[in-house]
């Protein structure tokens, strides 16, 4: 122990000569001139003075004229079944903004999961096969227009553009895995916790599917999980028990349905009649955003990160160049899937790292490891990143690219990681209750196989902790928090941060409030809270407008485990889209 301690004393001045010597803290102008806004415990959205907030739209609001408003008696039957697939789905997450003119535009949205025990009477626990159909239409994308009027942005109803895409719509599959995947079968149906997102420059949405596990289980006391299975997270009962009522979800009965999930899904959204594709060449783990920039040669690159303890951090890099105004799917389909090995000194905070592919008959991906193809490679990406030594991460969450560097570097935002037992030089903390986001770039591409990083910041809490879990020098008093997720920079170059995290306001998490969004200079390293969310929400997704004069902000979740909130109407908690606008008019941040 003694030893240890010393460690941790040497650790935290090693951050602070990091910080000295670090591109860091060295602005040449000034990005976050808002008033910054205090951490709070409010039901209620707070953001800088000089702004204001409304909603745009909240779970269970129409997007068509014959869909019925939301009902807060909650009666769950056929007709209900039928109107959440014509309304807002449950659970915003990550979103993109497709420009239509100066005044509309289409949102594309995630709808990544549903709370039961707010969205039923019974709370959850006495569901029925509607109750099921209700979940099953309430999760997945909403894709709506959006028009200004006035000062804010309002729903077209009826939009040639509105669709929803839920757990039973017709995707079709693309890449390696193809055939793996389908069998005999043409297409797959559905698309299940839809995460993160990312956006292509051919006027695509990607969007993201992460814990697909939480919705298979089995019925069969003998069936057993194979290690894809248990890698995966699979086990006998759900957190949803779908497997009850729907065998599709029974994986003793369908075992090749949990394949057809966990991957990258492409979706046009100015043709809601055309069908979204898998891309399996991305990989099959437990996607949060798809991270999509272009190389100066064309080569398209998608950074992703697997969002649970101890996974890794991924690249594809892809085979076809991207030629301006011309859609060619090969890109998405043909490449090659990296994975990412971090190397340095524990107390340096920074260092080198590989890329490494994932490629049948090399670095051991081969039959006598268990991979009998490239498709096998793709549809087990976890199982092959161990295999090759990939760099066991704290929960890589977002993914965001620092337009102003020439897309050169990169932000990963590292959640937390209660499991971890032993740090490394990239998850410089066991037990990382806080989280932390790391830079990285490469050299002189994209597509180069050596990579750089160093730690941007390391959440922590400075008034009553010591060592590392003070966090870097860049957190404060003012601006502590803890498990940053979403990450997006603006046209400015500001670096905007969501957390998902404790928000009890108690002992570790004392003074932290509830989930927030910050604002972040990536040269200087200044922090500064923007937004605070209400009760026991998650803050995620973001998108501009084409001037960035409003934010559209996702509040997720609020009132979950049936926390005291009745955000945003003073009724039953509702996940919502929130709009954000400066009363002059400005650029948001300033």
């Amino acid at each position: 122990m003694q030893r240890r301690n010393f460690i941790k004393g040497a650790c935290i001045g090693s951050m602070v000569a990091f910080f000295a010597n670090s591109k860091l803290l060295a602005s040449s102008k000034k990005l976050l001139t808002f008033e910054e806004v205090k951490a709070n415990t409010d039901d209620k959205i707070t953001v800088p003075k000089g702004y204001e907030a409304k909603i745009l739209i909240s779970w269970g609001d129409p997007l068509f004229k014959k869909a019925k408003q939301y009902d807060e008696s909650k009666n769950i039957d056929k007709n209900a079944v039928t109107n959440a697939s014509l309304s807002f789905g449950d659970n915003t997450d990550g979103m993109n903004i497709f420009k239509l003119s100066k005044t509309r535009a289409i949102l594309a949205v995630n709808n990544e999961y549903i709370n039961p025990e707010i969205m039923f009477k019974h709370n959850g626990k006495n569901l029925s096969k509607d109750d099921i159909l209700y979940e099953q239409n309430s999760l997945g994308v909403s894709i709506f227009e959006i028009e200004k009027r006035g000062n804010f942005y309002s729903v077209v109803l009826d939009s040639k553009y509105n669709r929803r895409i839920t757990a039973h719509t017709k995707i079709a599959v693309s890449g390696p895995a193809k055939s793996s995947v389908l069998g005999k079968e043409k297409f797959v149906y559905g698309t299940l916790n839809n995460c993160a997102n990312g956006k292509t420059p051919w006027g695509t949405y990607l969007t993201c599917e992460e814990n697909i596990d939480d919705f298979f289980g089995f019925n069969d006391n003998e069936f057993k999980l194979n290690e894809n299975l248990k890698r995966y997270g699979f086990s006998k009962e759900s957190l949803y028990g779908w497997e009850k009522f729907d065998e599709r979800f029974d994986i003793s009965k369908n075992p090749q349905e949990a394949n057809k999930f966990g991957w990258v899904v492409e979706i046009n959204p100015f043709d809601k009649n055309s069908t979204p594709v898998k891309r399996t060449a991305l990989g099959r783990f437990k996607h949060e955003n798809a991270e999509l920039v272009i190389d100066k040669d064309g080569t398209v690159v998608v950074y992703m990160g697997d969002d649970e303890a101890n996974e890794f951090l991924y690249k594809f890099v892809s085979k076809h160049k991207y030629k301006k105004g011309v859609a060619n799917p090969k890109i998405l389909d043909e490449g090659i899937l990296y994975v990412a090995k971090f190397d340095g000194k524990e107390d340096d905070f920074r260092g080198k790292g590989k890329w490494i592919a994932l490629e049948f008959g090399k670095n051991g991906l081969n039959k006598q490891n268990g991979f009998d193809s490239q498709a096998d490679i793709l549809i087990n990406a976890r199982l092959a990143g161990t295999v090759v030594g990939a760099t066991p991460m704290d929960r890589c969450e977002w993914i965001a690219s620092h337009k102003e560097s020439g897309q050169k570097e990169l932000f990963v935002s590292l959640t937390n990681n209660k499991a971890r037992t032993q740090a490394n030089s990239a998850n410089p903390r066991a037990k990382n209750i806080y989280g932390h986001i790391i830079k990285f770039w490469q050299k002189n591409t994209h597509k180069d196989e050596e990579f750089f990083w160093e730690i941007f910041v390391l959440a922590g809490q400075p008034d009553n902790k010591s060592g590392l879990y003070k966090g870097s020098k860049n957190i404060n008093t003012q601006n502590k928090f803890n498990s940053p997720d979403g990450l997006k920079f603006d046209k400015d170059g500001r670096l905007w941060i969501q957390t998902d995290g404790n928000y009890s306001n108690k002992g570790d998490f004392e003074g932290m409030g509830n989930n927030c969004m910050l604002a972040a200079d990536p040269s200087s390293g200044e922090l500064k809270r923007f937004l605070v969310g209400p009760i026991a929400c998650e803050i995620t997704g973001l998108a501009f407008n084409e001037d960035s004069t409003i934010a559209f902000v996702g509040i997720q979740h609020p009132g979950e485990n049936l926390a005291p909130s009745t955000f945003p109407n003073g009724k039953t908690p509702r996940s919502s889209i929130v709009m954000i606008r400066k009363l002059d008019g400005g650029v948001i941040g300033t």
